[in-house]
């Protein structure tokens, strides 16, 4: 019978306690240089615009007028209604572009690519303009009236956004309906299913993923762009700026008013839109990302267990 055989070297050191590994953390040399940079630039910028010729008490005074708060308002309704406006036109050119027949499949091209083919500010000026070539609206057995009555300042932005924005809503939706794989609606079809059906049930439900990102991003775009409605006389929350900013000598100041309640509105809306996309990500996801208060919660906690416990060390 053999003896087992020892392989350990007998000079080896005895067991016990592993040796304690030293990390030495990696030097980023770069980090230091940028933060230095940008540091010396916000100096830089805080210094001129401590020199500057601006009556910032003007800001305040002004930043919650009434009209102000009045072109705030205005803003986010003709938004929200542009936006309601493309998504739904969105979705029906979208279908139509899709379809098997020539004629609504070219009609949504041509669509698309006159509204895309041509900038926001000239389709306003149109909509605008159009009693200059069509002073009344007839239509015959429902409606009529001086075109000047209909195409007021607000119809003409509602018009000039909403039907921009179906173009590129059409594109967005088109990529997301394409996104869902084919055997869903072979799947659908073989159930029964009609296809209104189908589209309603099971493929825009699954495009969503797809189609809420660029959305977002295309409605805080639509938020920015309704300043343009200046040029057709709605009262927006830059045009009742300028007004207010012409009238007190405060033009500057007044555009800083603007441009801050620009940011808080895309601001707002970016939050929104953020939760709104965590939630059609619940079904492609295994594990939902954490929300900026989760994360601002996970890293106080870490900080205070890390407190505690050197305390208890030390």
């Amino acid at each position: 019978m053999t003896q087992p055989t020892d392989k350990v070297p007998a000079d080896a050191p005895s067991s016990g306690a592993p040796e304690t590994i030293k990390a030495i953390p990696v030097r980023h040399y770069g980090r230091y240089v940028a933060a230095v940079i940008v540091l010396a630039l916000l100096a830089l910028f805080a210094n001129a615009v401590a020199g500057a010729d601006l009556r910032w008490s003007a800001v305040g005074d002004f930043f919650f007028d009434d009209q102000v708060l009045t072109g705030v308002k205005n803003t986010i309704v003709v938004s929200v209604l542009s936006m309601i406006i493309g998504l739904v036109l969105g979705i029906i050119l979208a279908v139509m572009r899709m379809s098997k027949n020539p004629v609504t499949s070219s009609v949504a091209w041509g669509y698309i690519w006159f509204f895309r083919g041509t900038p926001v500010y000239v389709q306003l000026l149109l909509w605008f303009n159009l009693a200059l070539i069509f002073p009344v609206l007839n239509i015959m057995p429902i409606y009529k009236d001086e075109m000047t009555d209909v195409m007021t300042p607000f119809m003409a932005a509602l018009l000039g956004l909403g039907l921009n924005e179906a173009a590129y809503m059409a594109e967005i939706c088109r990529a997301g309906i394409q996104s869902v794989d084919e055997g869903q609606t072979e799947a659908s079809q073989a159930l029964g299913m009609t296809n209104a059906q189908n589209m309603r049930r099971i493929v825009l439900p699954q495009a969503m993923r797809v189609i809420v990102p660029p959305t977002g991003n295309e409605f805080i775009n639509l938020l920015k762009t309704s300043s343009l409605c200046a040029v057709v006389m709605y009262e927006e929350t830059l045009r009742k700026a300028q007004n207010i900013g012409n009238n007190s000598s405060a033009v500057v100041e007044l555009l800083l008013v603007a441009t801050l309640w620009y940011l808080i509105i895309t601001t707002v809306f970016s939050i929104g839109q953020y939760y709104l996309e965590r939630r059609y990500a619940r079904g492609s996801l295994r594990q939902l990302p954490e929300t900026p208060w989760q994360r601002v919660r996970r890293n106080v906690l870490t900080l205070s267990r890390g407190t505690g416990s050197g305390a208890q060390g030390a």
